[in-house]
Formats: C-alpha cells, structure tokens, sequence
C-alpha cells in the first residue's frame, strides 16, 4: 500500500489517526515485552530476549513452570538493547541466595526424600529412542534436571534441531509432565565427534578422543550441577534402553559410583535369533598385569580396555553377567564407562572430573573412577543390571 493512500485515508477517516497509534504500541509491547507462557512453550522469557541454542551458540534454559520465573538484573549499562543478541544472565532475586548444602543428601530412599536427579548426556546424534526412552522413567519429572551438550558440527546442529523440537514438545504439555529444567550447551572446546563410527573404536585414536569427550563432560558437568542436586546420571545418546525404574533402582544401592552393565540388542545369524552380547568394556577391576603395565609407561601414555593391543587380564564386569543371578548383586570396580553411570554429587562437588590427561595412566570416565577412589569413594557396578546400547 502506497503512503499516499495511507494518508489519503487518514484524512477520510480521523479515528484511524488515533487507533493507528494504539494499534503499533500495542503490537510492539506484545512482541518485545510481553512475557506469555504460551509463547514458545515455557515461561519467564521475553521474544527479544530469547535465542535458540542454535542461534546463540550457547545455553539455553527450559524451566518448567513460573515457579523459575526470576527477574533479571544486569550490571552493566544496556546498549542498544532492540539489537542485542544476548540473553541476559538470570540472577536469584534479591541478587543473594543462601543454600545450605549441609542439608543437602544423597540416599536410599531417593524418592521418598525428594532428592533431585541431574542426567547429563554428550550427544553427537539424537536418537528418538534415546528420547522415548528418558520419557519412560518413572522417577518423577519435577525432580529430573537434564543437561546436554552438543559439539559444533553439521551433525551437531541436526541433534540439536531434533533435540530443541523434542524439549519443547515435553516442556509445553502439561504441568506434571514437565522435566524440573533443561539446559543445552553447544561445546566450546575441541568437539568430540570428529570420527565416524567406524573410526572412534580405533586403538590409535582413543587418546584424542578420549580427551575431547573429557572436556565435553567436565564443561557439561560444571554448568548444570547446581546447589539442589542430590544425584548425577551420566547417561549416554546411545542408551536406548534402560528399566524404567533406573534411577530408584541404582539410588537404592547408596553408593557413591555406581555403573549398570551396558549390553546390545543384535540379530544371531548363526543362531538365527535376537540375542544379546556385552558391549561397554570400561567398566573393569584392577589387575595385578595391568599395574605392571601402567609402571613400565611413559608420563604421557594411557592404558585403553578392550583392545588385543593392550592385554591387561583386568576382570571386565561385562563379562560376569549371570541371567539367572541377583539384579541387585554389586561388584568393587577400579574403573568405569558412561554409558549408564550414577554419581552422588558430592563427589564431583569433592574434586573428581574427568581428566583429560593421563591420571595414573587413566583418561575420561576411567580416569574419573580413579580421582574418585583417591578422594576415599568406593566405586561398584552391578554385572546383572543391563542396560543397552543401540545396535550400530
């Protein structure tokens, strides 16, 4: 439409003169302040203020109801505020928060006690069974936290489509089908998804690998933990299968590293039958042959499990799975993976990492039970507990 006609009709119709104006306000004060809970499925959030994961490059929070609905402050002076592509940092109101971790506790009955749950998960694909999965758990969502994060690549930005799409049809529907919070971070250090498949299993690269993944959890784990988490899931985009009842079920053992048992789903062809088979060889026991092999290393050298290369007769606890045997039957482990791995927060909030050098020829998740066990934590798995990774 022509301005010409515009002001034509300004002068025919007077009123338009004084709606106009009310009109523009009106839309401008719904698209720049308004705060709705409707509007992108959750509250708290303003449009100018909001960004996708993918469009900001950084994190991005999915609180569950009005009840995060924290007012934001900023210390800065604001410049340019209609253009500015940062969300601004959400401070507890009255810029002070007091937390009494001395009444903070990890326990037995997890459910019963309230106790807060953080699952954190790197992801290089998303998986919908990894995600149907996760929404299966009957552990109750306002007590879940979860945490991704996701390396910056052409899959990385796919997962994180899928993943954004996923969050946001669980975090709009229904009060009490909602997760307590959702953080996504996009990976700021080395991205640990730069092999295909077929290469990361590779002996000769498992040290940069390893170390990307490391650094990929140390930077997930210390954004999301919080002062209200009582228990830390490490859950890999692999799992597509757990019982729903795996966070109580592990909880219950009280322990302060505890690993299920990660098996695969594959067709026999030989049998011409589904079967299973062990897959996650990480979680392991000190042997005697290992330790001599780690003294006769270099500062810088790793011992890796599951490779021919490296024969350490470590007792591997995929391997003492029993059918018919205990589900709750608990075994001491020196080492751990991540695929399905529980930690009381108090260990990580006590020191252990995962290290992304060698620490005592150790690297990344087994590096990780190792700092733990040297900070007086016991560390245990549970051979009849399976859990399962996808078939590849």
């Amino acid at each position: 439409m022509k301005l010409s006609l515009v002001l034509f009709r300004l002068r025919k119709s007077p009123w338009l003169a004084f709606v106009f104006p009310l009109i523009s306000l009106f839309l401008v004060y719904l698209i720049f302040f308004k705060e709705d809970e409707s509007i992108l499925g959750f509250s708290g959030s303003t449009i100018r203020n909001h960004k996708w994961a993918h469009e900001i490059e950084g994190t991005f929070y999915f609180p569950y109801s009005s009840k995060f609905k924290l007012p934001k402050y900023s210390y800065k002076k604001k410049f340019n505020w209609l253009f500015n592509d940062r969300v601004e940092d959400i401070i507890p109101e009255g810029h002070i928060a007091h937390y009494d971790l001395n009444k903070l506790h990890s326990t037995s009955d997890s459910i019963s006690d309230k106790e807060h749950v953080l699952v954190l998960t790197p992801m290089q694909t998303f998986h919908e069974k990894y995600w149907e999965n996760l929404l299966k758990l009957s552990y109750p969502r306002e007590l879940i936290e979860l945490g991704f994060i996701i390396p910056r690549s052409d899959a990385g930005d796919a997962a994180l489509k899928k993943l954004e799409t996923a969050v946001k049809n669980v975090q709009s529907d229904k009060k009490n089908n909602r997760f307590s919070k959702i953080t996504i971070l996009r990976q700021e250090s080395q991205s640990f998804d730069k092999l295909e498949e077929k290469e990361r299993h590779s002996l000769a690269v498992q040290k940069e690998r390893r170390a990307a993944m490391a650094l990929a959890r140390n930077e997930l784990l210390f954004s999301t933990l919080g002062p209200h988490t009582s228990w830390v899931l490490w859950l890999d985009s692999d799992i597509v299968e757990t019982p729903t009842t795996v966070i109580e079920s592990m909880t219950k053992h009280d322990k302060p590293v505890l690993a299920a048992n990660v098996y695969q789903r594959f067709f026999d062809n030989d049998k011409q039958q589904d079967s299973i088979r062990p897959y996650d060889f990480n979680n392991w026991a000190e042997s005697d042959i290992g330790l001599q092999l780690a003294s006769k290393m270099g500062d810088d050298e790793i011992i890796v499990e599951g490779y021919a290369e490296i024969a350490t007769y470590r007792p591997l606890m995929a391997h003492f799975y029993n059918p018919s045997g205990d589900v709750g039957e608990e075994m001491a482990l020196d080492g751990v993976g991540g695929g399905c791995t529980l930690v009381k927060a108090e260990v990580h909030r006590d020191g252990a990492m995962f290290p992304n050098f060698p620490f005592y020829h150790l690297i990344e998740t087994e590096g990780f039970a190792k700092m733990a066990k040297r900070l007086n934590y016991e560390v245990f798995g549970l051979p009849n507990f399976l859990v399962y990774h996808i078939e590849e």
